[in-house]
């Protein structure tokens, strides 16, 4: 069962990817999340990063569907989320999978890293607003080189999604908690 923590970490990203604050997670969410990011980075599905984006935020509603919609109904609860959120720990390449598209989601220039301004957007594609960022991103930046590699981000998701440490770096991967 979640804790209290996982709840309240889980509970944040839920609420943003419910562009339609119906309660639910539906497809028509991640489109939306899709279209958001893709306005912040100024471009749209017609473009080759456009069409990266949308077939990997897809993909992730898709698996998330599949994992977690247990009544099959298209639409995913906070609790279906958090009752795979219980299995992840024994799971770790499912989670490292899904970071593994994320960083190219998020790595815009496909230089290998993650920059605070990637990051920003990623954030504010999220959350829909201006967030910012600075203060949560220098924690994630383990090495202190101002960029987020890989092996950064892969640790720092697995802990969001699988991990129940508050202070643990990766808890703030979506921001503060």
């Amino acid at each position: 069962m979640a804790s209290d923590f996982q709840r309240r970490k889980i509970s944040g990203v839920f609420g943003a990817m419910d562009t339609d604050d119906d309660g639910y997670l539906t497809e028509a969410d991640f489109r939306a999340l899709t279209a958001r990011w893709l306005d912040l980075r100024g471009t749209d599905t017609g473009t080759p990063e456009g069409e990266k984006l949308a077939a990997i935020m897809m993909g992730w509603w898709a698996t998330l569907r599949d994992a977690s919609d247990r009544n099959r109904d298209g639409k995913v609860t906070l609790d279906e989320v958090l009752g795979v959120v219980d299995e992840l720990p024994k799971m770790p390449g499912a989670v490292t999978g899904t970071a593994d598209a994320m960083f190219e989601a998020v790595d815009e220039n496909g230089d290998g890293a993650i920059s605070a301004a990637e990051y920003r957007r990623l954030i504010e594609a999220w959350n829909g607003v201006d967030t910012p960022t600075d203060e949560v991103f220098a924690l994630l930046d383990l090495d202190g080189d101002g960029r987020l590699s890989r092996e950064e981000f892969t640790g720092h998701w697995f802990e969001f999604w699988a991990g129940d440490d508050p202070a643990a770096p990766g808890s703030w991967v979506f921001g503060r908690v």
